[in-house]
């Protein structure tokens, strides 16, 4: 077994973070069934954004960052799909 270098502890770190930054926010419009404080367009580029790292994860062959980038990507469309299920006009 390789031991992590410190490059590969960061990058870790970093997915991680990333990853767990979304959990809070879907935790809260689940709870409360509102996300009228979610930012449409801010969610719309950030899907998109976790998108592209896939791609360029695929790209470059670097499955981690690809890999961490499917995951963010999960979690930023479910805020996207919460944004639409508790939307305020529901007509």
């Amino acid at each position: 077994m390789n031991n992590l270098s410190m490059t590969d502890i960061v990058g870790t770190l970093a997915a991680l973070c990333s990853m767990a930054s979304f959990t809070p926010q879907i935790i809260k419009i689940w709870r409360e069934k509102d996300a009228t404080s979610v930012s449409l367009r801010m969610y719309v580029v950030t899907v998109t954004g976790f998108a592209l790292w896939i791609a360029y994860g695929i790209l470059i062959g670097s499955w981690p960052v690809a890999a961490s980038n499917v995951v963010c990507l999960a979690l930023s469309a479910a805020i996207l799909a919460l944004k639409w299920r508790f939307r305020e006009n529901r007509s």
